[in-house]
């Protein structure tokens, strides 16, 4: 019995070791005009499983922020790496900040585009096409720019010819600020020697921000495009989109803050490939936020994370009242299959009687000595197998002492009464 309560408890603590340190799976959806995304979340996914994180990604390419918002909001992915402006974001809640992407509307040399103003009559370039149709929309109706303002969709190794054939007066992209991003703008219009392509200012950024949630204004800093000649000669007024690490809401807050901690934690290791991942932080945590938190992603970034015993405090309270309790009637059932570890009549209590008798009759003290050391025999065999009955082995013991005591005082009385009187 004793060897398969053993048994049966070792197993249960490996299955729960098991349980408790095997590394959760999660789905992320991304995509990016130019792969980037993609490839940025592969790598942060391989330094997961490296560093044998309880949390591991299986990348899925979608295509485009939209399709990774597509994928989350069907259930097709847990994560996904999502734009704030696109797609539905109703049930995606914030994990991470990766980035934000900054709207550059570019007007190249010799272009008679100097403001948002001037694209009247004129073609823009959109880079991206469909997933920056809605930046175009909202330019168009904040400056009045109407059907008069003609549009063209390209792909980034597009731009440049469509520019040299004067096909378009001016070219929107959305980037993040990294080098990489900054070299590709400048290569989709070079300057010709002497003049630089044109920044345009989105002067109603401010505006525009307080009534779309999903933008901020920003302030693009100088020689942000170039630093000699500075392009811009001075800091711009633009729009920039957040792009956030997001969670199905109904995922598990231990195993989002996990992540958000891993995350955290691998970016150092991959900031020498990947510059981008640098710019990984904490997402808002106000209540106000376009997307909200996730519980589990705040808990970490808050440094509110619980410790095991503050997750699992009752549950340890409670399975220690329970094993005490098998524990005793384990003891209890060995007690009732063994029997009484003393042989018959080595008990001290199977004794109490007679003895009490021999000291009653004794009559020198050396009787006494005797019985007291026959006592002292039969304690030590008691003490060899004490249990439940401790109480009674004191009592029988106290009282055969008592009687010793009093025998003794008896025979000393005696003694005194018998010697001669001395004159």
């Amino acid at each position: 019995m004793f060897l398969g309560i053993a048994i049966l408890t070792a197993g249960l603590g490996v299955f729960i070791y098991r349980h408790f340190t095997r590394p959760v799976t999660l789905t992320i959806a991304a995509g990016s005009i130019d792969g980037e995304g993609v490839r940025v979340v592969s790598a942060v996914a391989s330094r997961l499983a490296s560093s044998k994180s309880p949390v591991r990604l299986k990348v899925v390419d979608a295509g485009s922020a939209s399709g990774a918002a597509e994928a989350l909001s069907s259930g097709k992915a847990d994560l996904a790496i999502v734009r704030s402006d696109v797609g539905d974001l109703s049930n995606a809640r914030a994990v991470a900040l990766i980035t934000h992407l900054v709207v550059l509307l570019i007007a190249p040399v010799g272009s008679p585009v100097k403001d948002v103003a001037d694209l009247k009559n004129r073609t823009l370039g959109v880079v991206g096409g469909s997933v920056n149709r809605h930046i175009v929309e909202l330019l168009s109706k904040e400056f009045e720019l109407g059907p008069r303002m003609q549009t063209k969709d390209l792909q980034a190794d597009q731009v440049r010819q469509a520019i040299q054939s004067k096909q378009v007066h001016a070219v929107l992209a959305v980037i993040p600020i990294s080098d990489r991003y900054i070299a590709a703008v400048r290569s989709f219009a070079p300057n010709d020697g002497k003049r630089n392509p044109t920044l345009i200012a989105i002067d109603s950024a401010e505006a525009i921000a307080a009534s779309a949630k999903t933008f901020e204004s920003y302030e693009l800093p100088k020689g942000t495009l170039r630093g000699t000649p500075a392009v811009p000669d001075e800091d711009l007024t633009t729009l920039r989109i957040p792009v956030h690490l997001v969670a199905r809401k109904e995922l598990d807050n231990d195993t989002v803050s996990a992540l958000a901690k891993a995350i955290i934690e691998s970016r150092r290791d991959l900031a020498g490939e990947f510059p981008l991942v640098s710019q990984i932080t904490g997402p808002d945590t106000d209540s106000a936020a376009n997307i909200p938190v996730h519980p589990g992603a705040k808990l970490f970034f808050e440094g509110e994370e619980k410790t095991i015993f503050d997750k699992y405090g009752d549950q340890f309270f409670y399975a220690t009242l329970v094993l005490g309790s098998l524990t005793s009637a384990l003891a209890a059932v060995w007690k009732f299959l063994v029997g009484d570890s003393q042989p018959p009549g080595r008990r001290l209590v199977d004794h109490v009687d007679e003895i009490a008798a021999r000291i009653r009759t004794a009559h020198t003290e050396g009787e006494l000595e005797d019985i007291e050391s026959e006592i002292d025999v039969l304690l030590r065999s008691e003490f060899d197998g004490l249990d439940s009955r401790q109480a009674l082995l004191n009592l029988s013991a106290a009282r055969l002492e008592r009687l010793i005591r009093l025998q003794s005082d008896k025979l000393n009385a005696r003694m005194r009464s018998t010697e001669p009187a001395t004159g």
